[in-house]
């Protein structure tokens, strides 16, 4: 009897142990990160960051885009193409044709800030040959992305899914305000098992003056990300976090609640003051975000 009596203590010791260190981990990393100088924008388990889209009133270098993000404390983003193909000609060498996205990927990482999306808007698009969409793919993969994003097209759908598939990288589609709310429930997403979305809520909210909270719910599972604006109905104007109609708290916190893994990515295209900039505004949405997921 004392033997199983201390078997059992330990047992429970141990999985005790294994619970706090589980509850501590998102804490764990923001105190490393903390520590080692570097931003984490990991906020009671949902991951917010930004598509690089929102800073294109500054210069736009992927140096610059580094200091941006790193300035508003975000740790992961969705990178536009343009400043990756930048940087990856100007660091090219020897004889791999990936090596300057893999530097990319390096500088980033090293500053603490993960690129989870690379945005190619056009790829599949019927002037693409075969061998360019497949290069877009190699360069998700040398950045360190899971997915890539693109507009809504259905004929792109069809051609990307099996191409998409044999990568094992996502394709997100991205919304305007044209949207509406069995858009997915269609066969849009059957052509391959890496298809999925990129919901825009503030697009969202202005096309269809509806709750995105329904579409989020039901198709969860093949969200890549989400862009954070925060639109009003009736193809309303943007306006600063919390100011709009659009329930950005709301979709925070059901995303905290339901431990959805998905980033949420901040999109200013609200007008920035003139006493402002980019950078200060997208660390605002930062805050807000932050509050919203205390």
């Amino acid at each position: 009897m004392h033997d199983g009596k201390a078997a059992l203590s330990r047992r429970t010791f141990l999985g005790a142990t294994a619970a706090v260190a589980a509850a501590a981990s998102g804490g764990l990393r923001r105190a490393l990160a903390a520590e080692a100088g570097k931003p984490n924008s990991l906020f009671g388990g949902v991951q917010i960051g930004a598509i690089t889209y929102s800073f294109r009133s500054m210069p736009g270098s992927a140096e610059d885009i580094l200091k941006y993000v790193t300035t508003c404390g975000i740790s992961s983003i969705e990178l536009m193409d343009g400043p990756a193909e930048q940087y990856a000609k100007a660091h090219a060498g020897g004889d791999d044709p990936l090596a300057g996205f893999k530097a990319l990927r390096k500088l980033y990482n090293d500053a603490g800030v993960n690129i989870h999306i690379i945005k190619y808007g056009n790829i599949g698009d019927g002037k693409m040959t075969e061998e360019q969409i497949d290069r877009c793919f190699q360069v998700a993969k040398a950045v360190g992305a899971r997915g890539i994003t693109r507009e809504l097209d259905a004929g792109a759908a069809k051609r990307l899914g099996p191409i998409a598939d044999r990568h094992k990288i996502w394709i997100g589609f991205h919304n305007h305000t044209q949207i509406k709310p069995d858009t997915y429930d269609g066969d849009l997403l059957s052509h391959g098992e890496y298809l999925g979305i990129n919901l825009d809520i503030g697009h969202f909210v202005a096309g269809t003056s509806q709750s995105p909270m329904p579409m989020i719910e039901k198709h969860h599972k093949r969200i890549l990300s989400l862009h954070l604006k925060d639109r009003k109905k009736n193809n309303g104007p943007n306006m600063p976090f919390g100011e709009g109609e659009t329930p950005v708290k709301e979709v925070l916190q059901y995303m905290k609640k339901n431990r959805l893994e998905f980033p949420a990515d901040i999109e200013l295209e609200y007008n920035v003051p003139k006493d402002s900039d980019a950078v200060k505004e997208v660390a605002k949405c930062v805050q807000f975000c932050k509050e919203a997921l205390a």
